[in-house]
């Protein structure tokens, strides 16, 4: 299993790549895995303030949806145009290179200090096992 040192983790599994006081989130390579084939991503939230834990988006794969969550406080600035329906269209990305091409949105930070609660590559390999 895929799980890059430079990122931090949700436990549930989401990960979360910093480049100043934006984010690149996605899901773990774990979880594209557990989900199966990705068909479809939906995000509403683009322009809007969505704190910590509450749900930024869905997946839906070929036999089940699942909501996404967001690992930190942060403004939806960015759904990835790859993904979107309107864009580019390829939800499969996802599954391809969870970690490269296919983040699923960028959001400005609003409290670095969330960052610390989130696991680092190896407890979030122990949480995965």
């Amino acid at each position: 299993m895929n799980i890059p040192e430079n990122l931090r983790y949700s436990k549930e599994h989401e990960w979360v790549r910093v480049e100043g006081d934006h984010a690149y989130i996605g899901i773990t390579d774990f979880a594209q895995s557990e989900l199966g084939e990705l068909v479809y991503i939906e995000i509403d939230t683009v322009g809007q303030v969505v704190d910590k834990d509450e749900i930024f988006g869905t997946v839906e794969a070929v036999k089940t949806t699942s909501e996404l969550f967001m690992p930190i406080t942060g403004e939806v600035i960015e759904f990835n145009p790859l993904l979107d329906e309107a864009d580019g269209d390829n939800p499969g990305l996802i599954n391809e290179d969870p970690y490269g091409d296919g983040w699923i949105i960028k959001v400005k930070i609003s409290d670095m200090s969330q960052l610390d609660e989130l696991l680092d590559a190896a407890a979030y390999g122990d949480l995965i096992g």
